[in-house]
């Protein structure tokens, strides 16, 4: 028999990703070069997005500094091509904790992943063409310290980030024809769980709220 809520047991996982969307964040550096930073901590709540970055990556200091971001929604197929930037970072030399991980520099994320530049509209970071919905973004809040030289071989110092989307883009074959609205049938995200890659499977109900 499943076990009932009464059965349940105390654990202590290591990370709680417990299912949210994959992101890939680009931004530019000081002197205009593009990075890409994966990510899973993301979160919309109308037309806002809160980020959790850590304040040692270079997007996070590429976006604190010049304010813009896209942030590209890849979908199941693109999980190989991220995770071969996945072990990555853009920040030289690569922080301790990261170092310790694994991570090597590397400075053209977008040739090594595979990934496309396309121009974007209103920020001056490119998009991710292959991305089905790729979001034109500005800085509003961040919150948090980054960690001090003491701290660096172990705390990434988290930084919460509130970002204003300012431009939608979608692959047409993603939106009903006729409207605004994303087709909820043939757009399915990458989902990271624990550490997994996943796409949605059949769609079970609708919110009252929703348009189609």
């Amino acid at each position: 028999m499943p076990a009932s809520g009464h059965d349940a047991i105390t654990i202590r996982p290591s990370i709680l990703y417990f299912g949210t969307p994959v992101a890939l964040i680009t931004t530019l550096d000081e002197r205009g070069a593009a990075n890409i930073t994966p990510m899973s901590s993301v979160w919309a709540l109308d037309d806002r997005l809160v980020l959790g970055l850590s304040g040692q990556s270079q997007g996070c200091a590429n976006l604190l500094r010049s304010g813009e971001a896209v942030v590209n929604l890849p979908d199941p197929p693109l999980h190989a091509a991220i995770e071969r930037i996945a072990r990555t970072t853009g920040r030289a030399p690569v922080p301790d904790f990261k170092r310790a991980m694994g991570y090597r520099h590397e400075a053209d994320k977008f040739t090594l992943g595979g990934f496309t530049r396309a121009a974007a509209q209103v920020v001056a970071p490119p998009r991710i063409a292959e991305c089905p919905l790729q979001l034109e973004a500005r800085l509003l809040h961040a919150r948090g310290a980054t960690p001090g030289p003491a701290d660096h071989a172990h705390d990434p110092g988290f930084i919460v980030i509130e970002l204003a989307v300012v431009r939608v883009h979608a692959h047409p074959d993603i939106v009903l024809d006729g409207t605004q609205h994303v087709d909820t049938a043939r757009w399915s995200p990458l989902l990271y769980v624990f550490r997994h890659y996943f796409g949605t499977g059949e769609r079970r109900g609708r919110n009252f709220r929703a348009e189609t």
